[in-house]
């Protein structure tokens, strides 16, 4: 099933001026794409710093480096290939989930808000224009959350697993420092 159900495409069809209590619908709407847009930006921010504390971490701690040496494991002992193997997956799945919330993401469906897709939605736009419809703005802004909503879903998703994992590596890190 997509994530996005049918009820998510729900617009207002008829075109008429809005009232001043469709205008606070409108303000609400518009305030929640501000609100998930800076959602979004936060989680690349967060998984930002995840992956630049990751990185200092392998290139500062000789510890670190030394758990994606071979010869590492063929002179340890079971304890310490673990500890060592748990930190060297843990850190690799960290950097992975981390570089995965910052990629571009592909939606479907696009709306006049995002530029990619500006060509597509200009003659719209401007067809709502002559026809006074206050409802496209409505629409475009309803439709944009959804997106929105969608995307920031998905990378909060791969953020909260690069954190999880970092903290199992910082685990893994301390169990190595035990080992040796």
């Amino acid at each position: 099933m997509s994530e996005f159900s049918s009820n998510t495409t729900e617009t207002i069809e008829d075109a008429h001026v809005i009232d001043d209590v469709e205008k606070e619908y409108f303000a609400h709407v518009k305030k929640v794409n501000d609100i998930f847009y800076d959602q979004i930006k936060i989680s690349d921010q967060k998984a930002a710093y995840i992956f630049t504390f990751l990185l200092a971490f392998l290139v500062s701690s000789s510890d670190g480096r030394e758990v994606f040496a071979l010869a590492r494991y063929l002179e340890g002992d079971l304890a310490s290939n673990l500890a060592a193997g748990l930190l060297a997956l843990a850190s690799v799945g960290s950097l992975l989930c981390a570089i995965l919330v910052v990629l571009p993401r592909n939606i479907a469906r696009s709306t006049s808000l995002f530029w990619g897709a500006w060509p597509l939605h200009r003659p719209s736009l401007l067809q709502a224009v002559k026809a006074s419809d206050a409802n496209y703005l409505f629409n475009q802004y309803l439709e944009n959350a959804d997106i929105l909503s969608l995307i920031a879903r998905r990378k909060y998703r791969f953020v909260s697993l690069s954190f999880k994992t970092l903290v199992v590596t910082l685990l893994a890190y301390v169990l190595v420092l035990a080992t040796k």
